[in-house]
């Protein structure tokens, strides 16, 4: 039998062996937790990276997208404000003014008549239409020669005259017939009065309504900039704060959100100029009696004009968004 003091020894090294087997688990357990633990957080935090790289790309783009878009469209309107008077001046200028000649009316009248016309300051072009280019143009509109009917022709000859748009009034165009009246082989002289009358009061007020549109619109322009560039910003209150209870100066804060921002506004408007130059190059070509690039300069201003909007806005937006967080105090900031 072994002795007690043998015995005592043999528990001795049992709970020795038992204590340094617990220790191995626990030791194998907490290393396990702590890798756990730090790849967790390290996904985690991974996932969070990118969760927040997404959402900011996703701001940017609706940044990009919402500048473009404006821009865009208040390029349009200044094509349409650049061209308002060349559209309605093309209108105004298919208004015809017809002499007609009296049979006795002779060739050397009748030229000398129609070169006095073409040398005048009012008139655009002047158009001989004899009696027989006459009926055969109504025997072309009504699909039937009316002579088979009459026996004869009873149209006259004539001069049609287009006039230059700002001699399109009820004054010139009176002046004009009394003028061509007074000589004595002219039988009369007509045009559609009613129609010069409406036409010009309707220009007054489309272009009376175009300029109010335009003010309205660019004001809606800016505030939907502003509201872009501000929302992007506000995603980025705490950072701002951060920076300036470290110690950083409002200027130097400022200075990175206005560059983004500056950048975002440059391709905005890059991309509304495309969207302008496909439309015009659409336009020029459909309506080329319009002629929309006679004027290369003032469509280059129109151009330059657009691009500098998209800096100047973005500028002044975040300049007044990031001032807005960095007046705030640090509760402020979560609602």
């Amino acid at each position: 039998m072994p002795s007690n003091n043998e015995v005592s020894i043999f528990l001795d090294i049992a709970n020795s062996i038992e204590i340094k087997r617990l220790m191995s688990f626990e030791v194998s357990f907490q290393f396990l937790y702590y890798f756990y633990a730090i790849n967790h957080n390290y996904f985690m935090s991974s996932s969070f990276e990118k969760h927040q790289k997404r959402k900011l790309i996703s701001s940017y783009f609706s940044v990009v997208l919402s500048i473009a878009l404006v821009l865009f469209l208040l390029g349009l309107l200044g094509m349409l404000i650049l061209n308002a008077k060349k559209v309605s001046d093309h209108f105004k200028e298919q208004v015809v003014v017809t002499i007609y000649l009296k049979d006795t009316a002779k060739d050397v009248e009748t030229k000398q008549l129609e070169k006095s016309l073409a040398m005048a300051d009012y008139v655009k072009s002047t158009e001989y239409v004899s009696k027989e280019q006459a009926a055969e143009f109504m025997k072309a509109e009504n699909g039937e020669d009316f002579m088979d009917f009459v026996g004869y022709n009873p149209l006259q000859n004539s001069i049609d005259v287009h006039l230059k748009a700002d001699f399109v009034t009820s004054e010139h165009l009176e002046k004009i017939s009394a003028e061509a009246t007074s000589k004595n082989f002219v039988e009369e002289v007509t045009y559609d009065n009613d129609l010069v009358n409406l036409m010009n009061d309707n220009v007054k007020k489309i272009s009376f309504w175009v300029l109010i549109i335009s003010g309205i619109f660019t004001l809606i322009a800016v505030l939907l900039i502003n509201s872009s560039i501000r929302l992007a910003v506000y995603s980025k209150r705490f950072t701002i704060k951060t920076m300036q209870m470290v110690g950083a100066t409002k200027q130097f804060i400022r200075r990175p959100f206005v560059w983004k921002s500056v950048r975002l506004g440059m391709i905005g408007a890059f991309l509304a100029l495309i969207g302008m130059a496909i439309v015009l190059y659409y336009l020029n070509k459909t309506f080329t009696e319009l002629e929309l690039l006679s004027n290369p300069i003032l469509v280059t201003l129109l151009f330059i004009l657009i691009f500098a909007l998209g800096i100047v806005i973005t500028w002044i937006s975040t300049h007044f968004a990031t001032q807005r967080f960095l007046n705030l105090k640090t509760d402020d900031l979560y609602y």
